[in-house]
């Protein structure tokens, strides 16, 4: 069994305009705090959807001033250091992480493909 996709990001220069954008688009509902670490978004800034309301995945919105644009999806796996290092060994690139969310046992990491797309892991410590 392969492993899911389980958290989406939007993450821009303007997170607030993102949100009411994306609110206003597909009626999502933001429920504003701090993401996993700062490295994904400004504190205070993140703002998360909630999957179940959606009939999707869980996701967020953030980022501020000096964070670069991107889109992501995280997939969920048991180990993130081991797969960020599968990802390398395949020919990715090691981008950030892994990175543990504060007082928590997530654990987060970015890599690039070999053709660049961005890709987020997402796991427990």
């Amino acid at each position: 069994m392969g492993h899911p996709v389980v958290h989406f990001e939007v993450i821009g220069q303007d997170p607030a305009a993102l949100r009411a954008y994306y609110g206003q688009l597909f009626g999502w509902e933001f429920h504003t705090g701090d993401a996993a670490t700062d490295e994904v978004s400004a504190p205070g800034d993140y703002g998360f959807v909630d999957g179940g309301t959606t009939g999707g995945i869980n996701g967020g919105i953030g980022g501020g001033a000096g964070y670069a644009r991107r889109t992501l999806f995280y997939v969920g796996v048991p180990d993130v250091a081991e797969a960020l290092a599968q990802a390398e060994s395949l020919g990715g690139t090691r981008l950030m992480g892994p990175a543990k969310a504060p007082g928590g046992d997530l654990v987060v990491a970015h890599f690039a493909d070999p053709e660049g797309n961005l890709v987020g892991l997402a796991g427990t410590a």
